[in-house]
């Protein structure tokens, strides 16, 4: 069951920060909300957490005269409403979002997926193949993290009560992911506000106390993505990555170089997690030079089409 909804946007959306149409659309009984615009080849933006699609507002900004961008906010995340018994789970987003690609009928789409929206992401190009023709990739992986220190202490202590507690109460992983992700530049206390009030309640900061947990305890959900890779290597990608992240490494971007060898990659110095954020103006450059590329291949090869 879906089909478009009404729904109110908050007065607390600065339509000067975040500029764009509020829609709203019933996937599978979730309000799910979304900006669609512009016009053109279509980019898919997913974004990770705590985050919402007020991420990508300046790459929305800057591409939505060329291309069609779509940014939707997960059950709970942002301006999307969840349905009871909704777990936040990311194999569960992976649904809704396949569920939305369909209502919308998408298709010849870019994924831009970054931290749970890269893996998130790729499911959903696993489920519909055809759909997708090309991936945008910052900041992310694809597989589980077994034995790998680094991932599992994070999941461990912040997936753990104490911490999940402080993100209920406390707000916990926005006052600290938002401002320790932006390495070139400090977040406004107005951006710092729409993070913020987007999970302003324990009920709503529940979405994002329960994804770091699932670094370990969604491992068949990554190894089932892990296990389609193969099937996507063969798709032109570009990988933008925030070099000084203390999340994700260089290790997990060489890794997606080796998954994925059509593959172009920039790397933008000096920027942390949310590089779509922190340093916007290179990551649209980056998606307008590699499409420019895709565009002059697909000439050659007698198509029109990014």
């Amino acid at each position: 069951m879906a089909g478009t909804t009404k729904s109110a946007r908050p007065a607390w959306v600065d339509d000067g920060l975040f500029p764009f149409e509020s829609r709203f659309v019933d996937i599978d009984g979730h309000t799910v909300h979304y900006v669609d615009e512009g016009s053109g080849p279509t980019l898919l933006l997913l974004h990770g957490n705590p985050t919402w699609s007020f991420l990508w507002r300046d790459v929305i900004r800057a591409l939505r005269d060329d291309f069609r961008c779509i940014a939707l906010d997960y059950p709970g995340f942002g301006l999307s409403t969840p349905k009871p018994g909704y777990r936040y789970l990311p194999e569960e987003h992976a649904d809704v979002v396949t569920g939305f690609v369909d209502v919308l009928g998408l298709n010849e789409v870019t994924l831009v997926g970054q931290d749970w929206g890269g893996l998130i992401g790729l499911a959903v190009v696993q489920r519909r193949p055809g759909v997708f023709d090309r991936l945008v990739l910052a900041n992310t992986w694809a597989w589980p993290v077994n034995g790998v220190l680094h991932f599992e202490a994070f999941s461990r202590i912040l997936g753990g009560p104490p911490i999940r507690f402080l993100v209920r109460r406390l707000n916990l992983l926005v006052n600290a992911f938002i401002p320790t992700g932006h390495r070139r530049r400090k977040p406004t206390a107005a951006e710092m506000t729409h993070y913020r009030r987007a999970l302003d309640t324990p009920e709503r900061r529940q979405a994002s106390a329960v994804l770091p947990g699932r670094v370990l305890a969604s491992r068949p959900f990554f190894a089932e993505v892990e296990a389609g890779l193969p099937d996507l290597a063969h798709l032109p990608t570009l990988i933008v990555w925030g070099e000084a992240d203390i999340a994700f490494r260089p290790q997990e971007r060489e890794r997606l170089q080796v998954v994925f060898p059509e593959h172009k990659t920039v790397i933008v110095e000096g920027a942390g997690t949310y590089v779509e954020s922190d340093a916007p103006e290179e990551f649209v450059a980056a998606i307008r030079d590699w499409a420019a590329t895709q565009r002059g291949d697909a000439s050659r090869a007698g198509e029109t089409d990014l």
